[in-house]
């Protein structure tokens, strides 16, 4: 027996039977010889971990846009927490670790530079929207190649998860959640739980609030330093899942909303960071009207019949951080004359 068939044999004997079992995967749009050492969700995985989408996420941030110091999170160490804190979960849940990282590590492959402030201008811009989550299943179906081919061929499942990424605010805030994986469902709530406490980690480094000022409510039922509070959440899902599905205790689900609202009101909005993202705003937005008017050179013209404006919002939300503001200032600053 093979060692790939070995380890399909052993999620019947050690997973839930609400799992996922890779045998009983929808599978990929196009068929594959199967690996003999790697089950598909781990060759998943594999494919995402080396695509140059994955390898430019260490120079997109989340909150602080292209900070100097070393230690605020960028969308790589995002992905990074997520993986971590889902797979915990999954692992004690005895769900379908595999296929929990593979969904963590191709999450936010879409994100555009600057954070949720290009994803807001490219969906006000590019006529039939733009949603992150959207983007990042675009990466790994058509953007990314493999063996020359567009798209990195991905199981279902996996693509499922990608796309369903954001749905933890639901359940945290109590409203109805798509039929989805218990896996997918899993990094949802990871990736809630992730952003949660790191962009309070962030935001105290950075002096915009004070330990004195994160809610009282949820520091007593969290905690009060930042792994207690991952930890609180953690053993929250743990504890308020049961076998007819993935739930949180309520006291730990009301603190989250408290915390995630306090995000939403003291920090995200404030002066500091609200002035840096009106710049990284009006970036985007010239970069993108620049790029639609004066394409030649920059816009590759792919094989596909893709139009010009679906061909730059691919490019613009590509970019990290730091290529974006060297681009602009080629593109569209006036340069000393030599």
């Amino acid at each position: 027996m093979l060692i790939r068939e070995q380890l399909e044999e052993r999620e019947y004997a050690l997973l839930s039977s609400s799992a996922v079992k890779v045998r009983e995967s929808k599978g990929r749009a196009s068929d594959e010889e199967e690996d003999p050492y790697r089950t598909a969700f781990q060759r998943d995985r594999d494919r995402i971990l080396h695509t140059k989408a994955f390898r430019r996420l260490k120079r997109k941030t989340q909150v602080f846009l292209a900070p100097e110091g070393d230690h605020y999170r960028t969308r790589l160490t995002h992905t990074l927490e997520v993986s971590q804190i889902a797979r915990t979960m999954a692992r004690a849940l005895f769900l379908n670790e595999d296929l929990v990282e593979a969904i963590s590590l191709g999450h936010d492959l879409g994100h555009t530079p600057f954070g949720h402030a290009g994803e807001t201008v490219l969906n006000e811009l590019y006529a039939p929207g733009f949603k992150h989550y959207e983007q990042s299943l675009r990466v790994v179906d058509v953007l990314e190649k493999r063996h020359n081919a567009d798209g990195l061929n991905l199981t279902a499942e996996v693509r499922e998860g990608i796309l369903n990424h954001s749905r933890g605010k639901a359940l945290i805030y109590g409203q109805p959640v798509p039929d989805m994986t218990r896996e997918s469902l899993i990094v949802s709530i990871a990736d809630a739980i992730a952003y949660i406490n790191h962009d309070v980690d962030d935001a105290l480094r950075a002096g915009v609030i004070n330990d004195a000022s994160l809610p009282g409510d949820a520091v007593r039922i969290l905690g009060s330093t930042h792994s207690e509070r991952i930890g609180s959440m953690v053993v929250g899902v743990l504890e308020g899942s049961t076998d007819s599905g993935i739930g949180i205790l309520s006291e730990i689900c009301g603190a989250m909303r408290i915390l995630r609202d306090f995000l939403y009101r003291q920090v995200y909005p404030c002066e500091v960071i609200e002035q840096e993202i009106r710049k990284a705003r009006g970036m985007v937005r010239d970069l993108y009207l620049y790029l639609l008017e004066y394409p030649d050179g920059v816009i590759e013209e792919r094989g596909r019949e893709d139009s010009l404006d679906r061909r730059t919002v691919d490019f613009v939300a590509g970019m990290t951080d730091e290529y974006a503001m060297r681009l602009h200032r080629q593109l569209l600053l006036p340069r000393q004359w030599t």
